[in-house]
């Protein structure tokens, strides 16, 4: 136990100097901000001082950040293994730290629907980035192709669809928990009728 707060004492030390690093502030610029002396803030984020509650609290707040960030430690479980849905070629992961949302790759071989009314549309928010190939994302009455190592991202309320442009395509997708939900309805009500364009 003794040696898990020593690990985190060192961790939230080298965290503070990384954020201020990251910012490009100096040592005397962040203790401005955080108004401290210039001498303290070097003995805090060198481990000549004992770390305080209330000046890790005005220290988060001064690198714009939370303590709950400033003192989190990885979870045991970093590593996450995909979720293999064969029946869509999909392979899904989780994002613990935002419950709901999830990140999907899939390869697309269909160009997009022609017919308007295979579009979707629903709650929610969409990303994606194109790994190899190129895709055309159909997105209300506008058309946009996307290649390789391009994103897009679009609220999901807009009728939607998604297609492979010149040969098979592989896309990675992040979806809030809404344009989740919307899709596994969506699927779920076209694998009896016809093969989507996603």
């Amino acid at each position: 136990m003794e040696q898990s707060e020593e690990d985190l004492d060192g961790l939230v030390r080298k965290r503070i100097r990384a954020l201020r690093v990251a910012q490009g502030w100096s040592l005397e610029e962040l203790a401005t901000r955080a108004r401290l002396s210039q001498s303290s803030l070097s003995r805090i984020e060198n481990g000549r001082r004992r770390l305080a509650l209330d000046q890790l609290v005005i220290l988060a707040r001064a690198l714009d950040t939370t303590l709950d960030q400033l003192v989190e430690t990885a979870a045991e479980d970093v590593v996450i293994s995909p979720m293999v849905d064969g029946a869509r070629g999909q392979l899904r992961w989780p994002i613990k730290g935002e419950p709901g949302m999830t990140v999907i790759r899939q390869r697309i071989t269909d160009p997009p629907p022609d017919n308007p009314s295979r579009m979707r549309a629903h709650p929610g928010r969409e990303w994606l980035v194109v790994l190899s190939g190129t895709a055309t994302l159909m997105l209300g009455h506008r058309r946009f192709r996307i290649e390789t190592n391009q994103a897009a991202e679009f609220p999901t309320m807009m009728p939607h669809a998604i297609g492979a442009e010149g040969g098979p395509c592989e896309l990675l997708g992040i979806f809030d928990r809404d344009a989740r939900r919307g899709h596994q309805r969506d699927d779920g009500d076209r694998d009896s009728r016809e093969p989507s364009g996603r």
